[in-house]
């Protein structure tokens, strides 16, 4: 993706995305840190039906928020349980454990900020580990880096309450 000529002006052209990581968690990056004087990331992800997004996890550094463009989003956060659906923002502050899921038959997209920026490159680093196959400790490792907390304990609960096929 071209930068932008000045941080917080111009247009991002759909094609222009940054495609990050491939389904059933896909993610396109709109615009990164660098785009935005490092204030923000702007990060389309697009869900597979019936698939976990994040195990529940635990951001030390950002804050996210994802709007609903398309399907059902499922959030867990803290200890509550919501479906979102389109036109609705889901919150998910910094320091709060959370999840997110496709429960339907049909595909999901959702729009996701994050504050500050520069988490978009967790996707990249991600997507690049998973394209040679699941390594869960290399996982980890990228994780931590980028100071998110990972229960990768809460996958089987999650799959089996919202009904997820796991890949």
């Amino acid at each position: 993706m071209h930068s932008l000529p000045h941080p917080r002006t111009g247009v991002v052209r759909g094609p222009d995305a940054v495609p990050l990581m491939q389904h059933p968690l896909g993610a396109l990056q709109l615009a990164g840190h660098a785009d935005t004087g490092g204030a923000a990331a702007f990060v389309v992800h697009d869900l597979t039906p019936r698939s976990l997004g994040s195990p529940v996890h635990t951001h030390t550094r950002e804050d996210e928020w994802s709007y609903v463009l398309s399907g059902a989003v499922g959030v867990q956060i803290g200890d509550e349980t919501f479906t979102a659906a389109p036109g609705d923002l889901v919150l998910k502050p910094r320091n709060v454990p959370h999840a997110f899921w496709n429960p339907a038959d049909e595909p999901a997209r959702l729009l996701e900020v994050i504050t500050p920026g520069g988490f978009e490159n967790y996707f990249a680093e991600l997507g690049a580990a998973l394209a040679g196959g699941l390594d869960p400790a290399r996982v980890v490792a990228i994780a931590e880096r980028f100071g998110l907390v990972l229960d990768p304990g809460s996958i089987p609960q999650l799959a089996r309450t919202h009904g997820l096929v796991l890949s």
